[in-house]
């Protein structure tokens, strides 16, 4: 695992942390088990007070040197602690005359436990080493005569040694503990850093993949359905839709291409027949101008769609809105496709009620609607087809208009997509792909839906539902007709 990245910020931000705790708990524990062990071994020197010690010489020794011998002789050998303290015994003068090691003290011997002792306070312990090197903790009791005489002192003495080596078995097994689970911690942290490092790398070099334009490159071999597992899923659908959308891209560049090189072609075609005619035929020179005339709308009316698509795509589709009868637009729209309706061989029927349809619309982007419907609704059907347009008001406050045709209908794989921009059911019928994303664009900004339903093999219904402001129009509608009628009684009264 290299050390860098997420790693080196991992062991920075999590490892150093845990090694900290590791080291403060493993000084903690140390400093804890020293202070019991030291304090246990206090506790047993603290049984012992020089009261107590002066009341057992009292019982065994008068007040004489002699006595004072006999009764240390006698605690010395009836000691019960021998086996985790030793005993010395202290004369007057400050001489060790006698141990419960049976060797003999020579010589003075450092005892500031015993001096302190002396001091007053008739009891003193001390911690050190002795002359050899011993660790020990050392408690000196001072014995006086009755008459307050210095008679001599007893010191008890515990080895810390064993002790010591305690602390450090248990230093060596924290600092074991403390090591495993670092290097517990390393492993299932290296294991678990890779099990994120390696997705992410893996992610890295798919997106650049995908930005390089290699749109067939996938995610795959992540096992886990956690975050990472979901932005492999997301990563993926992402590259799916780019390349759908880049095949509708691509496919809508081939019908935009077609499109423009057929009226092109015939309005060159006819150019160069009309220059090649002069005036001799003018009929014919007539024909030719009638065709380049329509073939150049059908250019304008595709650069239209095109600059309409280009500023919905950027959010600059701007509408201008006014008081509007989209019942009269409709009937416009349908009444200049009646003669291709009857050219073409298709029946229109329709039915819409004797009422104005009053609403805040843009007049000529609603015409634009109802006419790349009914468009959409003639190419794709068939002589002896029909398509009915109705319009209903359930309420003062709604349209609907309903265009419905028996054409060849909408896939149920295709029909989800008919909005979407580019997607074409049939690439063989003309058109760019992008009326339906511009229509239903439009619907959006008027505040409106549009609901397309179609059964394959037998026709298509694309329902329109509009806001209507019925109070205001038909107050002004009022009025203007009264003024109207107003108008008419006065002319017929002069």
């Amino acid at each position: 695992m290299r050390f860098v990245g997420i790693t080196k910020r991992w062991f920075l931000n999590v490892a150093s942390v845990v090694v900290l705790i590791l080291v403060f708990v493993s000084i903690a524990l140390l400093i804890s088990f020293r202070s019991y062990y030291y304090g246990v071994a206090e506790m047993a020197l603290d049984t012992y007070s020089a009261e107590d010690i002066s009341e057992s010489f009292r019982l065994y020794g008068d007040a004489t040197n002699d006595g004072f011998r006999n009764a240390s002789r006698h605690f010395v050998e009836n000691f019960r602690d021998k086996d985790s303290m030793a005993v010395w015994i202290i004369d007057e003068s400050g001489n060790v005359v006698l141990s419960s090691s049976g060797f003999e003290i020579k010589g003075k011997v450092t005892m500031p436990d015993y001096e302190t002792a002396l001091g007053g306070t008739n009891n003193a312990k001390w911690e050190g080493s002795l002359p050899s090197g011993e660790r020990i903790i050392a408690k000196t009791c001072v014995y006086n005569y009755p008459d307050g005489t210095h008679a001599g002192a007893v010191r008890l003495m515990i080895s810390l040694e064993q002790i010591e080596q305690q602390l450090v078995r248990i230093s060596l097994t924290v600092a074991a503990v403390g090591l495993g689970l670092f290097l517990l911690l390393m492993i299932s942290g290296s294991i678990f850093i890779r099990s994120i490092v390696s997705p992410v790398k893996a992610v890295g070099e798919t997106a650049k993949k995908i930005a390089g334009g290699d749109l067939e490159a996938r995610i795959d071999h992540y096992p886990y359905k956690d975050e990472i597992g979901e932005l492999c899923a997301t990563i993926n659908d992402m590259a799916t839709k780019l390349s759908v959308t880049d095949r509708l891209k691509n496919d809508f560049i081939s019908t935009v291409s077609h499109e423009l090189r057929t009226p092109l072609t015939a309005i060159k075609g006819w150019g160069e027949t009309l220059l090649q005619l002069g005036d001799t035929d003018p009929a014919m020179s007539q024909r030719g101008m009638s065709v380049i005339i329509s073939e150049a709308s059908r250019l304008n009316e595709m650069v239209e769609e095109l600059l309409d698509f280009s500023r919905m795509s950027s959010g600059r589709l701007k509408l201008n809105f006014e008081k509007t009868d989209l019942l009269a637009e409709l009937d416009e729209v349908v009444f200049a496709f009646r003669e291709r309706t009857v050219r073409e061989g298709i029946e229109i029927i329709y039915n819409v009620p004797h009422l104005p349809a009053p609403a805040t619309a843009d007049a000529s982007r609603m015409r634009q609607v109802f006419i790349n419907i009914l468009d959409n609704a003639l190419k794709y059907s068939k002589q002896g087809g029909k398509i009915i347009v109705i319009a209903d008001m359930p309420n003062p406050a709604t349209l609907v208009v309903t265009f419905s045709d028996t054409g060849i209908g909408i896939s149920p794989e295709d029909l989800p997509h008919v909005k979407e921009k580019f997607y074409k059911v049939d690439s063989t019928v003309r058109g760019s792909g992008i009326g339906l994303a511009v229509v239903d664009e439009i619907i959006r900004l008027h505040k409106g839906e549009i609901d397309i339903t179609s059964t394959y093999g037998e026709g298509t219904t694309v329902k329109i539902t509009l806001p209507l402001e019925p109070v205001a129009f038909a107050t002004e509608s009022a009025a203007e007709s009264e003024g109207a009628t107003s108008s008419d009684e006065q002319s017929e009264e002069e």
